[in-house]
C-alpha cells in the first residue's frame, strides 16, 4: 500500500502535536527545587500539592502530600483552605513533561502566594530517588 507524501506528513504532524512539551525551567516569582531541596522542605513541614490527577494520586504519591487536581480542584479558595498566603508550599506534579505544576505555581504566585516551591522533577523524581511514598 503506498502512502502519499502529503498523506506521510500529515501523519507526522498529527503526531507531534500529540507529543509533550517540556514543563518551563523556571516559573516567575517561584523558586524551582531539585529533589534533594525538596525532600529538605518536606522534612520541614512544609505543605506538598499534588496537582495531578485523581487516578495518578489514587494510585501512588509523595507521602503526607494533599491533592487538588489542577483542572477540577484548583482554586484560590481551595488552596487557602490547605495553606495560608504567607506559608510556603511545594507543588508537583508527573515530571519534566507535566505541566500542571508550573500553572499551579504561577497561579499561586499571581494569587498573591509569596513562598511557592516549583518541584519540576515531581513524582518521577522522587519515586527514583526512593523517598517516602503512598
Amino acid at each position: 500500500m503506498k502512502i502519499s507524501m502529503i498523506s506521510l506528513l500529515f501523519i507526522l504532524s498529527t503526531q507531534l502535536s500529540f507529543a509533550k512539551s517540556p514543563a518551563p525551567l523556571k516559573v516567575e516569582g517561584a523558586v524551582t527545587v531539585s529533589t534533594v531541596q525538596a525532600k529538605a522542605l518536606i522534612n520541614q513541614g512544609v505543605t506538598f500539592i499534588d496537582v495531578r490527577r485523581d487516578v495518578d494520586f489514587t494510585k501512588e504519591h509523595i507521602r503526607w502530600s494533599i491533592h487538588l487536581d489542577l483542572k477540577q480542584d484548583f482554586t484560590e479558595s481551595a488552596l487557602l483552605d490547605i495553606v495560608r498566603k504567607n506559608q510556603p508550599v511545594v507543588f508537583y506534579c508527573n515530571g519534566e513533561l507535566c505541566q500542571r505544576s508550573a500553572i499551579a505555581s504561577e497561579k499561586a504566585v499571581q494569587w498573591g502566594w509569596k513562598k511557592v516551591f516549583y518541584y519540576r522533577g515531581g513524582f518521577p523524581d522522587w519515586k527514583k530517588a526512593g523517598l517516602p511514598i503512598e
